[in-house]
């Protein structure tokens, strides 16, 4: 059972139909390095353009162009721009640097989760641009962008759930629950200082305030 956060979002939003593609290349599939290596190229292409100009500069031609692949070929492996950039917003959480566990066993499990969350939101702050094109591509997918949303949640949501709990066996179904809580939490926030709504250190202190409040 899929655990609740960024996908109980995107079903209230609008959503992006995609035209008639390809099926796309499975990623659990990737079994040969250059498969795995073309589809980095093709997330690391996305990744410079939404750095270098939004959501806007990622297009799909252009991206095929930057990785060196054809455009039939991108299309194989991503059959959408949301999904795309959905994936790559996968890689950049699958990417946060977590506690050491020399420092994990100094810290309570809120202070371990609000560590990697800061983390998160640093990282994402530092790049406002690409930021906005990650979260607008969550923001944006629909039915068909399911698998990739779902990475997304899972991946945030383990993170949170293994500060939460360390090796202290499989979380609760309330672990599950308040991870995906916080992991909502930190979506909207983003979202709010993506449009000017709040500043950025208003994003950690609700943060605090949430975490603190739920895990003890």
């Amino acid at each position: 059972m899929s655990a609740p956060g960024f996908g109980l979002i995107t079903g209230t939003l609008r959503s992006m139909a995609s035209p008639a593609v390809p099926p796309p290349v499975d990623s659990d599939g990737l079994d040969r390095p250059a498969q795995r290596a073309r589809r980095e190229r093709i997330l690391d292409a996305a990744v410079a353009l939404g750095s270098e100009g939004g959501y806007d500069a990622v297009q799909m031609r252009a991206v095929a162009e930057r990785s060196g692949v054809a455009l039939g070929t991108l299309y194989r492996y991503f059959p959408s721009k949301v999904q795309l950039l959905v994936s790559a917003m996968a890689r950049e959480i699958d990417g946060i640097r977590l506690p050491s566990a020399e420092r994990m066993a100094g810290l309570t499990p809120a202070d371990r989760i609000l560590a990697v969350l800061s983390r998160a939101t640093k990282v994402f702050q530092r790049d406002p641009n690409l930021a906005g094109a990650l979260v607008r591509a969550v923001m944006f997918a629909d039915a068909s962008a399911t698998a990739e949303v779902d990475q997304v949640t899972q991946r945030m949501n383990s993170i949170i759930i293994r500060m939460m709990r360390g090796e202290d066996g499989d979380p609760s179904p309330r672990d599950i629950a308040v991870a995906g809580l916080i992991a909502k939490v930190w979506f909207v926030s983003e979202i709010q200082w993506l449009s000017g709504r709040t500043k950025a250190r208003q994003v950690l202190d609700d943060l605090e305030l949430v975490v603190r409040e739920l895990v003890h």
